[in-house]
């Protein structure tokens, strides 16, 4: 893992504007540092390492091939690049290997097939620039799932790119102004989604393309090598035709695969452990390829609805993890936030941001590379809103839709307070599963989705946090989105399918993978992901959906590997989000920090935001009458970033 930036422009940088772009980005590689350019190009390359594979100095990046004709700088890993050298040692062409890097390996590849056949040989995660000195090309290439970031966009004449915007900051050709259609999307979704970015002309590339870029055009050359869309058609296709059964043990051969791949490094490994059904069973596969126990991270906080310590301990028990956890105070916790805005280089607003970087800093003391259970709930069907939506769907759709929307009037307009006391007796009474906390904000915000007219509007409208964002930011149009538009996503049979889908093309790059690398990187942490190996993705889209929700169990494939290692009993619980309480943090200790950034008189000084909307909301949330927690830290994370970017200095 580590960070990479350059240019290609009209005329050379000085060194310095290379190492300030290196600076930027250092805290994402820590142990080695490399500057490359081509007065001819003009092109230049920084790399700031992470050293994983190959600690040795033939690990050194930006690095050049063995033909001279291609230079790389790389961030990622190729977990199959063994395989890869004994292909390659097999043809013509054979390299002379200097040492044991996967970058190495990566580039004997771009001289014996190229660049799009060796990526799309590649498993792996990964974003990197390469020159290609013959063609006087510059190829920018990322992952298949969208684990590592790449931005890149035309600052006058000269192309900046990098794993951070910060690294496109440094060089003195950035003049891009904020982009306020993405401010738009901030606020409904609570991040920007690809290719969108904060500034205006700056994108991030799409998983699972290859850009050629040239001094002849502006416009790149665009290669797609993988694209999801095509695995869930293909999924569809060719379903898988065994039994549930047999299933369970084809997708444990294919995650031990991708597990025993991902466990590749020459420095301490662990793993992410929070005690539920993804983690556990990553952890779980772990421990069954390893000769030694596995090294498991957990933290837990006080307060019971937020604590998933106990669990995971019992599961680290049981699997006989080297297990350690860490009890974080809220004084630790609410310490993150003056950092979040440097560490996201954009507005982000997942609050889970906070927990994930705590969780990451105690990894970082022990080990180098940590694996995570991320996309479990994407890949089979693991999230409540799905089978939620579905079946609000096929109630509300029997309704004709003036109705609807005259009943979505009438419950909107009894503020959340009085329902809770209307439905807060009858919750003891009611089914576990069907009992709410804050019922009356659940209330008011279902009556928003009555009147969606499809399905996919409907689902739209469960994942937006402010529903008409345009109408708060000033000058802002909502740009077209997967989630905003579309009637389906591929050719996924069902609601379900389509809501998963969408998640995995949106949700899961652009939030979870964001927040987890960012927060990872921060500490100088590489964080893999075996679910996403797109061996894994593509077996996933050929289950049938009742395969991945069955006999009222969501993720029932992963569930049934995981009851071979654990109990049952150690796993089955309510789902618990791994959040903090920023709604109760809010109106008590950061009270004063939000009033701040939540003045009336500052934000129309500052001009992006319309204040009433905002200012109604935190009125609501600090009387207690509504619960607004997550809206009101979409613009707080924009204010602090606002802030932040005025008061940055150089590093």
């Amino acid at each position: 893992m580590c960070g990479i930036a350059g240019f290609l422009g009209d005329t050379v940088a000085p060194r310095d504007v290379l190492e300030a772009m290196h600076c930027s980005i250092r805290h994402r590689g820590p142990d080695d540092s490399g500057t490359w350019w081509d007065e001819a190009g003009p092109i230049g390359l920084a790399h700031a390492r992470l050293s994983i594979v190959d600690l040795s100095a033939a690990g050194h990046q930006p690095m050049a091939s063995g033909s001279g004709r291609f230079v790389v700088a790389f961030n990622g890993e190729i977990y199959n690049h063994l395989e890869l050298r004994r292909l390659l040692q097999g043809g013509a062409g054979c390299p002379d290997w200097r040492g044991h890097a996967d970058t190495e390996t990566l580039l004997a590849g771009f001289d014996v097939w190229g660049v799009a056949e060796t990526v799309r040989k590649a498993v792996g995660m990964f974003a990197f620039a390469v020159w290609d000195r013959r063609e006087r090309e510059l190829t920018l290439a990322r992952d298949r799932a969208g684990e590592k970031p790449l931005y890149y966009g035309w600052q006058g004449g000269t192309l900046l790119f990098g794993s951070e915007l910060k690294a496109l900051k440094a060089h003195p050709a950035f003049h891009a102004e904020l982009n306020r259609d993405a401010i738009a999307l901030l606020m409904r979704y609570n991040y920007i989604p690809t290719p969108h970015s904060i500034y205006r002309g700056i994108s991030k590339q799409i998983p699972g393309t290859l850009l050629t870029f040239s001094r002849t055009s502006r416009e790149p050359r665009v290669t797609p090598y993988w694209e999801f869309r095509e695995a869930i058609e293909r999924g569809a296709l060719d379903p898988f035709e065994g039994t549930p059964e047999q299933a369970v043990d084809t997708l444990e051969t294919k995650l031990l695969q991708a597990v025993e791949g991902q466990m590749m490094a020459d420095v301490p490994l662990g793993a992410f452990l929070s005690g539920g059904v993804d983690s556990s069973t990553i952890v779980a596969l772990m421990q069954k390829l390893s000769a030694r126990p596995v090294r498991t991270f957990t933290i837990g906080f006080e307060e019971s609805g937020y604590n998933e310590a106990e669990h995971a301990k019992a599961v680290a028990r049981h699997l006989g993890t080297d297990h350690t956890e860490l009890y974080v105070t809220p004084q630790q916790a609410l310490d993150v936030i003056p950092r979040l805005p440097s560490l996201y280089s954009e507005p982000f607003a997942d609050s889970s941001q906070i927990p994930t970087y705590l969780v990451s800093q105690l990894a970082r003391r022990h080990v180098t590379v940590s694996l995570s259970g991320d996309a479990g709930d994407e890949l089979f069907a693991g999230y409540t809103r799905y089978v939620l939506t579905q079946k609000l769907w096929g109630k509300v759709s029997r309704v004709p839709i003036a109705l609807r929307r005259a009943a979505a009037k009438g419950i909107a307009a009894v503020p959340a307070r009085r329902w809770n006391r209307i439905l807060d007796p009858i919750q003891p009474y009611l089914p576990p599963g069907l009992a709410q906390s804050n019922v009356g904000d659940k209330v008011v915000k279902g009556a928003g989705v009555l009147a969606a007219r499809k399905p996919a509007e409907l689902y739209h409208l469960m994942v937006s946090h402010w529903p008409e964002p345009t109408r708060m930011v000033v000058g802002s149009e909502e740009a077209p989105t997967l989630l905003g538009g579309a009637n389906g996503f591929g050719s996924a049979d069902g609601f379900i399918h389509s809501f998963m889908a969408a998640d995995t093309l949106t949700y899961l790059p652009d939030d979870i993978l964001v927040k987890v690398d960012r927060a990872a990187m921060a500490v100088s942490l590489e964080s893999r992901v075996p679910l996403l190996d797109h061996r894994v993705i593509e077996f996933a889209w050929r289950l049938p959906l009742e395969y991945k929700l069955r006999e009222g169990e969501s993720k029932w494939p992963l569930r049934q590997i995981l009851y071979k290692y654990v109990p049952r009993n150690l796993i089955e619980r309510p789902k618990m989000g791994f959040g903090v309480p920023i709604d109760a943090w809010l109106r008590g200790p950061l009270r004063e920090w939000a009033e701040d950034l939540l003045a009336e008189s500052r934000l129309r000084q500052e001009g992006v935001f319309v204040p009433e909307p905002i200012r109604e909301k935190w009125k609501q949330h600090l009387e207690g009458s509504r619960n607004w927690h997550y809206l009101l830290w979409d613009v707080l994370m924009f204010q602090a970033w606002l802030a932040n970017e005025k008061a940055m200095l150089p590093c």
